[in-house]
């Protein structure tokens, strides 16, 4: 076994708890949404707050740092699959920096003082859109990563192009909003 193998499995790795762990949690959300449960909403959304600097930061530190490993090492850097994983990785990981993880700390803040009230859905509902456009470049990195498309793989890019436009679509188009039961 050579040294690229294994910098390669520890960036696949890191990768999928990334990648599944956060997707996991969006899933849980989304079936919480779709079942009208709040509070089970609520707790995918404090998960991914208490979750995000503990595990999903350093996650994803490690996949570009394994992967920058292996182009300045192996790959190079010019590849245009390369570029797009760089700027993909870009996109997802100033999501969850700029909107995920404050949005989770302001969530638990609110709660933790008022418990659950209209501005704390209303916040949620927000943080679910963005989850659902980073899922979208998530899944457009990962078949980058997997199909390696150069500037003659029209279809393979107009692909990945497209479900990113899907996941913008979803994301800041209209949505279902939540809000507390009168109980």
């Amino acid at each position: 076994m050579d040294w690229y193998t294994i910098v390669k499995f520890l960036h696949v790795v890191s990768a999928i708890l990334w990648v599944g762990g956060g997707f996991v949690l969006f899933l849980l959300g989304v079936l919480a949404e779709r079942a009208g449960n709040i509070e089970d909403k609520l707790q995918a959304m404090r998960a991914s707050g208490e979750l995000g600097g503990r595990f999903f930061a350093p996650m994803s530190m490690l996949t570009l740092i394994f992967g920058l490993v292996m182009c300045g090492f192996w790959v190079g850097f010019s590849e245009l699959w390369v570029i797009i994983g760089l700027a993909g990785y870009t996109t997802t990981f100033s999501i969850g920096m700029l909107v995920f993880k404050p949005t989770g700390e302001r969530i638990g803040a609110m709660i933790a003082k008022d418990g659950v009230t209209p501005a704390v859905l209303a916040i949620g509902q927000r943080m679910m859109r963005w989850a659902r456009l980073d899922y979208a470049v998530m899944l457009a990195i990962i078949a980058d990563m997997v199909l390696k498309p150069t500037l003659n793989d029209i279809a393979v890019l107009a692909g990945m192009a497209l479900v990113i436009a899907a996941g913008a679509a979803l994301a800041f188009g209209g949505s279902r909003q939540m809000v507390p039961s009168a109980a």
